[in-house]
């Protein structure tokens, strides 16, 4: 009787254990383009050109998507890019809260809390900036603020070029050295340290060649 149990036990054990499995699968990431080629934390690197090391990246995230249309870099947690002269010095750096490379259309997008300072000792602010690296040029729809040496200027439009020696800002406001006349009431061209009357003007909202833009 004993040895009967034991087969039925047995059998009822081996039945059990031969039923078919369920998987646990996560399903499939759709669409294709929402996964990334690389992603790296804790980033701090120094970039080289011509075998000279000339600028240091520091981000708590960087998030490479080549298939994404069009495709990017992200820096969701923040970006510091810092730029040394040839002693190794720090003479210009930029920081955001967040930020997006474009890099077929080398652009950049940064917004929350830009912080820029040139080698000219020229200091920007504000909320969103884009950096066209074609064109050469920054720009911002967002209120900016502008402090240079021997002046201070704040507006709703910002556009210069990349050294920050030729810019224009609308709806200004500010100070300025005792001799110094604003063009306009509301519109200002300037350069360092003479103006630059029609070399720089309001340009259409920039955009990838895509409509997915975040």
């Amino acid at each position: 009787m004993k040895q009967i149990l034991l087969y039925i036990i047995l059998g009822v054990l081996f039945f059990a254990s031969c039923e078919e499995q369920k998987e646990h699968t996560a399903p499939a990431i759709l669409p294709r383009d929402s996964a990334s080629v690389m992603t790296s934390y804790g980033v701090n690197t120094l970039i080289s050109d011509s075998g000279v090391i000339k600028y240091r990246i520091v981000t708590e995230r960087w998030d490479i998507n080549e298939v994404k249309n069009p495709p990017r870099w992200t820096f969701d947690k923040g970006v510091f890019l810092e730029a040394f002269d040839q002693k190794f010095h720090i003479y210009s750096y930029i920081q955001c809260d967040s930020a997006i490379y474009y890099n077929q259309q080398k652009l950049w997008v940064m917004r929350g809390r830009v912080r820029i300072l040139t080698k000219d000792n020229i200091r920007f602010s504000s909320e969103e900036l884009y950096w066209d690296e074609n064109a050469h040029e920054i720009y911002s729809y967002k209120y900016s603020r502008l402090i240079t040496p021997d002046r201070r200027l704040e507006g709703s439009y910002f556009r210069s070029d990349e050294q920050m020696t030729k810019y224009y800002v609308s709806n200004t406001r500010g100070s300025f050295v005792k001799g110094e006349m604003m063009e306009s009431p509301s519109d200002t061209m300037r350069s360092q340290p003479d103006s630059v009357k029609g070399t720089l003007r309001p340009r259409a909202t920039p955009q990838p060649k895509s409509s997915n833009i975040p």
